[in-house]
Order: structure tokens, then C-alpha cells, then sequence
């Protein structure tokens, strides 16, 4: 008996066809073959949103390869991914070859794994009608968004934009965020940071002032800081209140979608797409040594918490066998599912638990290494028995002021001894204080008042811009990263370091949208239609009945729009450079054209001078003292920095130049990458290194 298994990914293909037998043969779709026409709206609005499918350009050929192999093959199975979209590409493929959609013809693989695949392979079932219309309502919700709307920012911005349910929402975060920093007004005010010992041989610890026996105080200019030293001068410090505990620190869940984008972005400095793109990679399949061709996590698409018993037995054995017995805890742990979390598939684990990152190393690219190790030990950690500390807290009395400091130890290391969450360590949360009682004097070794001001809210990250998409509903696990790509590519967002900043294009843009479109910009009616989207998936809404009310309100702001629509453009604030116009002395404007930003003369078409956009940094280079310009890498667009003479001058460097230059060499200091900054010199016969002075620049 001959049996055809189409998957989506021809890497997945080859390793799924290791572990079937002969009589099986596995090809690749290469994701959708059939899809809404691209310069078409594609969709008959009045006879029920009745979509016209044609065939994705370049996949002819492919379709009737399918076809023809689906013909001689005594069964087909589509084993598309295991999610909405997996699900819709099986149903094109079963149309494509004539196949009864109620035949069990579809396989899921949540492994690609031996035992993985068999289970698929021995659990069919019939194609699942509710997934593929929660996918056909996106689709046709987000192309009538689309198609609809972006003739009009065509008229009243400029060609080539769009307008999206998902997009658009997503850039509204990113602005309104930065109209909160715009309108923060930061306030002056002053902490008292002492340092104790308990006697004259001991160890200094941190401590701040509180305030009075009576209040907390707030210290708000120099003069009162300098006033509350002078009354502490001659001052007697007590310890009061001693209070010690212990506390139970546990480990953080393994990954979802979400979590695993914001910790790959904080701890390895991967955007989303880059995270998927390597979790895509070690799902479908590498070559290990001993394993031969396998998939080395589970799939990676997902917001579900839970976890098989079969693998939470291979990770206690693992944890037993090279931790011992001690690390595992009394009972297994369970983590609390978020609130509309779907529990289709587990969480993102190690297929084979055994299997650690060392093991792999060498058969895995540098970012396939890194990440299944972040995924690796997350999960591990997960099984593993709490942290435990002691802790300690003190009240400093001195006169009618108080101070107060804590810290704690570890007495057993639990879960850390392999992973601590992407996280900075306040140094003063860690301090060990001294063994004392209530009633003993301690002897104060500094006394320093330091001036702060409030800051602002911080700029979205790539971490937290998905953390915030997640907590308001806004699109699922599988848009985040497409989402984002496409901000940065339409030119609404441009990144900023390691932030998200809105473009004067992407702020014109929104602000008409939220006066014509309030509803696609909205971020409830946004997390509403995901609702809405994952109940038609669980069978509890009717889809058409969902598009329906959509384009009803929808429609109605459609006419209201042509009505106020007029022939005069929205200007988009043109953004002045320090370059000045070689013809006509003006400063240059930036401009962004078919093939990216450059400079350009503000008095066009008078003067019609043009220039390449470089941009500077504020180092020198560090060979032949020429500009650092800011570059892009042709793979994945990542920043680099390089010298201006180039090839003259060949330095390059991942590292972020400062203004700063070494005190030991004279070279600029560069910021070093990880999530602690520090100043570093790069220069190899010089080692100087200043995290301090980085965390205040930064």
C-alpha cells in the first residue's frame, strides 16, 4: 500500500520520511498553494463574504506534481502544521486533489519525533471545518481592512501604504507610548544611601533613608538632603526591628509563543522573526549525532502551559540522574493557564529531554545552539525544586530618622543551579547583611545624598511590545513577529537602539485613521475579534454571522470617510539633517523612497540634489579615527557599526559606539551586548571595562 504525506516544509518533509517506512512518501506544499488574488479585493461581500481562491503564482507546476502523486497513491494524508493555518492549507490541498473532506486524512504532528509521528499517523481524523473558517474569517476580516481602506491613505498620504486590523492597532501602542514621554514632566527628588558595618572589621551593607518613626518622608530638593546629613552628623545608629524569613522562589513556566520571543529578544537580542524563524528550524528537524535527523522541540506555536506526562518523566529522571534527588520537588509543579489561552498543543519543550545543548552544539548554527539551549534549560528548570532563601530586614534608627535595609542568602539553590529568568539583580535586594540583634549600634561608613528624577514610561522593546500585544488580546502567537516586520517595513515604527519609536509617517497615519477608523485602531474591538475568531475555532460562533456584524460597522465608517474625503494631501513632517545642500546651502531633509531612506534638498524642484542617508555615531574609529557610520547587515537587516574609509579601513563591530573614549588607551568605548551594560574597550591590547558609568549613559 502506497501512502502520500504532504507537509508544509521540505525540511520537514525529509525528516519526517527518516522515520516512515518504505511504502510511505512525504513531499512538501511549501506553505499555502492556494490564496486570495493579490490585486483583487477577492471576496463577493454581498453573498456571504464568499471568498475566490486562485492558485499563488509559481505553484502551478507544483499543484499538478501533487495531484499526480496524490492519483497513484493509494492514500493521502495532509500533515500540514497543527495549528488554524495548518489546518486551512490541508483544506486548499484536499480540494486541490479532489479528496473527500470528510475523510480521516489529517495528521498533526506536534513533534517530529519517531514517537511523535506515530502517534500522528495512528490518531487521523477528518479536516476540521472550524479551524479552517476561524483562519477564512481573519483572512477575509484582514483583506476587506486592507483593500478597503488603503486606496484612501493612498489619496490623502501617500502610494504604497496600508491599513491593518492587527498592524494598525499594534502602531497605536507604540504612539500613544510615545505621546506619554512627550507629555511626562519628570520631578526633582533625593534618596540618602548610607553604607553600615557592624563592627570595624566587618563588611559594609547598603541602606536607605526611609523617613521619620512617624511617616514615610519624601526628599525633594539638595537643601533638605543636605539638611537631613547635618542633623545626622553626630547621630546613634540602632538596629531595630530585625525581621528574618525564608522565602520560596519558584521557577518561571516552560515557553509559549510569547514568552519565548521576549526572552530570546532580552537575553539573546533576537527580534521575533529571527526567534521563529530558529524555533521553525529545530521543530522540523537537524541532524544529531546518535539521533540521526530529528526535531528538537516541540511546536512552537503555541499558549498552552501544559506538558505531557511522558516528557515531565524523562525531565524528572534527567534532573535526578545529573542533579539529584533533592532537586526535584515534593509534588509535580502545574502553572496556571493564561485567561483565552487555547490548549491545543504543549508548551515549547525539548522533544527529548535527554538530549542536552552540548550534546548538539556542534551540529547546530550559532543561533540553533543558543536558543534550544534557552528552551532547553527553561523547561528543565521548570520540573526542578524551588529556590530557597533567607531573608533579612532591618530598621536603622538614628535620632527621629529611620533607616532600612534588606537583603538575603540562598540556602538552596533549587531551579537556578541551570537557569535565573531574563531579569537584573538589584545589588542591594542581594546584599548579605550581618547576623545582628535589636538594641546593637552600628558604625556608618558613608552617607551619600544623590539627586534623581522621575522618568517617563520606557519605549516599547521588542519584548515588551509582545508582552503588551499578548496582555490586550491584540493578534495571537503567530502574527507578533509578522506584525512588527511590517510596521518597520511600511516605515510607521523605526527602531531606536533597542526601542520602538514612531515615524511622523506612522503618527500622520494613525492620527487619521482614529479620526476616520476608530474601530480598526481600537485595541478592544481588536481583542474582540480574536474572541470572537477563537470561539468560531471552538465551534461556539457561526463565522459568517461574525462577518457580518463586522462589516456592518465597518461599512458605516466607509461612507463616512468618502464623504469627508477630499483631494488635499496630509503633510508628513519632513524630518531636518545636519547635511547641508552642496548647490544651495540649505539643511537637507530626509526623505524615504523606493529603496529606503536619503537626503534630499528642501527647495525640490528648484533644486533637485540628492544624497545617500549616513548615519553618524558619536565615536571615532578606533584604527584610522574616521567616522562610525551605522550600518545594516544584507541577512536579517541586523545594525552594525563600520569605519567611513572603508575598504580603505576594514573595522566592523556588532558593539554600540559611545561618546566616551578609554581612559586607559584613548580609543572610543563601545557598550557591550547583554542585558547588564557596561562600557567596554575593544581595542585587544586593553581591557578596561566600566558597567556603572554604561547604566547611567544608557
Amino acid at each position: 500500500m502506497s501512502i502520500l504525506v504532504i507537509v508544509e516544509s521540505p525540511s520537514k518533509a525529509k525528516t519526517i520520511q527518516k522515520y516512515l517506512g518504505p511504502n510511505y512518501e512525504v513531499i512538501a506544499s511549501k506553505g499555502h498553494i492556494r490564496d486570495l488574488p493579490k490585486t483583487l479585493l477577492g471576496v463577493d461581500i454581498e453573498h456571504d463574504f464568499k471568498p475566490h481562491y486562485v492558485d499563488i503564482a509559481g505553484k502551478s507546476a507544483l499543484i499538478r506534481e501533487i495531484r499526480a502523486k496524490a492519483e497513484q497513491a493509494d492514500k493521502v494524508l495532509l500533515a500540514a502544521d497543527p495549528d488554524r493555518e495548518g489546518e486551512a492549507i490541508s483544506w486548499h490541498l484536499a480540494q486541490a486533489i479532489h479528496a473527500d473532506l470528510k475523510e480521516k486524512n489529517r495528521v498533526t504532528f506536534n513533534e517530529i519525533t519517531k514517537t511523535g509521528i506515530e502517534y500522528g499517523i495512528n490518531h487521523t481524523r477528518s479536516i476540521d471545518m472550524d479551524l479552517v473558517n476561524a483562519q477564512q474569517a481573519r483572512r477575509i476580516v484582514d483583506r476587506i481592512v486592507g483593500y478597503k481602506i488603503s486606496p484612501y491613505l493612498w489619496k490623502k498620504i501617500r502610494k504604497g501604504l496600508s491599513a491593518g486590523r492587527v498592524q494598525s492597532s499594534t502602531a497605536k501602542l507604540i504612539i500613544d507610548r510615545e505621546e506619554e514621554i512627550r507629555a511626562f514632566k519628570s520631578e526633582e527628588y533625593w534618596t540618602l544611601d548610607a553604607k553600615f558595618v557592624a563592627d570595624a572589621k566587618g563588611k559594609a551593607f547598603p541602606a536607605k533613608l526611609y523617613g521619620t518613626k512617624s511617616s514615610k518622608l519624601k526628599v525633594v530638593s539638595g537643601e533638605q538632603a543636605n539638611q537631613i546629613v547635618s542633623e545626622l552628623q553626630n547621630a546613634t545608629y540602632l538596629v531595630k526591628n530585625v525581621k528574618n524569613g525564608k522565602r520560596n522562589v519558584s521557577p518561571q513556566p516552560p515557553f509559549v509563543t510569547s514568552t519565548l520571543q521576549q526572552e530570546a529578544n532580552y537575553k539573546l537580542g533576537f527580534e521575533t522573526h529571527r526567534t521563529m524563524k530558529t524555533a521553525q528550524e529545530l521543530y522540523e528537524g537537524v541532524t544529531v549525532p546518535e539521533y540521526g535527523l530529528i526535531g528538537l522541540i516541540t511546536y512552537m506555536r503555541t499558549d498552552s502551559l501544559r506538558i505531557s506526562d511522558d516528557a515531565r518523566r524523562d525531565g524528572n529522571a534527567f534532573i535526578e540522574q545529573h542533579y539529584g534527588k533533592e532537586y526535584l520537588p515534593e509534588k509535580p509543579r502545574t502553572f496556571k493557564v493564561r485567561k483565552g489561552a487555547q490548549d491545543a498543543h504543549e508548551a515549547i519543550r525539548p522533544t527529548v529531554p535527554a538530549i542536552t545543548p552540548d550534546q548538539v552544539k556542534s551540529s547546530l548554527s550559532s543561533d540553533q545552539y543558543k536558543l534550544y539551549k534557552l528552551i532547553w534549560e527553561r523547561f528543565i528548570a521548570s520540573l526542578m525544586a524551588n529556590c530557597v532563601q533567607k531573608t533579612c530586614q532591618m530598621d536603622i534608627e538614628a535620632g527621629d530618622y529611620i533607616f532600612k535595609a534588606s537583603g538575603y542568602t540562598v540556602t538552596f539553590d533549587g531551579y537556578t543551579v541551570l537557569y535565573v529568568e531574563g531579569k537584573e539583580e538589584d545589588d542591594e535586594e542581594n546584599a548579605v547583611l550581618p547576623d545582628v540583634k535589636e538594641g546593637m549600634s552600628l558604625i556608618l561608613k558613608e552617607l551619600n545624598p544623590n539627586q534623581h528624577f522621575t522618568q517617563p514610561p520606557a519605549r516599547y522593546t521588542e519584548a515588551s511590545l509582545v508582552k503588551a500585544m499578548e496582555e490586550n488580546g491584540i493578534g495571537r502567537p503567530s502574527t507578533y513577529a509578522p506584525t512588527i516586520s511590517t510596521l518597520l517595513a511600511r516605515e510607521y515604527i523605526e527602531r531606536k537602539g533597542k526601542s520602538f519609536v514612531p515615524t511622523s509617517l506612522g503618527e500622520v497615519t494613525n492620527s487619521w485613521l482614529e479620526d476616520q477608523f476608530p474601530q480598526i485602531v481600537n485595541v478592544s474591538f481588536t481583542a474582540q475579534m480574536e474572541e470572537d475568531l477563537d470561539k468560531i475555532e471552538e465551534g461556539k460562533k457561526d463565522w459568517l454571522n461574525i462577518l457580518h456584524v463586522f462589516y456592518t460597522g465597518f461599512n458605516d465608517e466607509l461612507k463616512a470617510a468618502e464623504k469627508t474625503l477630499t483631494e488635499e494631501r496630509l503633510k508628513v513632517p519632513e524630518i531636518e539633517s545636519d547635511e547641508v545642500c552642496p548647490n544651495c546651502g540649505r539643511k537637507m531633509v530626509i526623505k524615504s523612497g523606493r529603496y529606503g531612506k536619503f537626503l534630499a534638498c528642501p527647495d525640490y524642484p528648484n533644486c533637485k540634489t540628492t544624497m545617500r542617508l549616513v548615519e553618524k555615531t558619536k565615536g571615532v574609529c578606533p584604527l584610522c579615527g574616521g567616522n562610525i557610520l551605522v550600518k545594516k547587515s544584507n541577512k536579517g537587516g541586523r545594525r552594525f557599526y563600520g569605519c567611513s574609509n572603508y575598504p580603505t579601513c576594514n573595522f566592523i563591530s556588532w558593539n554600540e559606539p559611545s561618546a566616551e573614549v578609554c581612559p586607559k588607551c584613548g580609543k572610543t568605548l563601545f557598550y557591550s551586548k547583554g542585558k547588564k551594560s557596561a562600557l567596554i574597550c575593544i581595542n585587544k591590547d586593553c581591557d578596561y571595562k566600566e558597567e556603572k558609568k554604561a547604566k547611567a549613559e544608557k
